[in-house]
């Protein structure tokens, strides 16, 4: 996949445990495992939103674009 989640080192920089910011977005610890593995289809722009104004960031400081290699064909 091209879109790579980083907010475990958000996370880590800005000294937060998921467990504190789960709770002030809303969402299930359960479901920020599942953001912060990248293994969701999508995100809501309100949970973005909410997350970047609790950790003080950029949407672009959480996620990040690497394209695939090309295949071979």
């Amino acid at each position: 996949m091209a879109i790579i989640v980083r907010l475990d080192v958000m996370l880590a920089l800005r000294k937060v445990r998921s467990k504190d910011l789960a709770a002030h977005v809303g969402i299930t610890e359960s479901n920020l495992s599942l953001l912060k593995s990248g293994k969701v289809r999508g995100i809501r722009f309100e949970t973005l939103d909410a997350i970047c104004t609790y950790l003080r960031c950029q949407p672009g400081d959480i996620l990040a674009f690497e394209p695939d290699p090309p295949e071979d064909g």
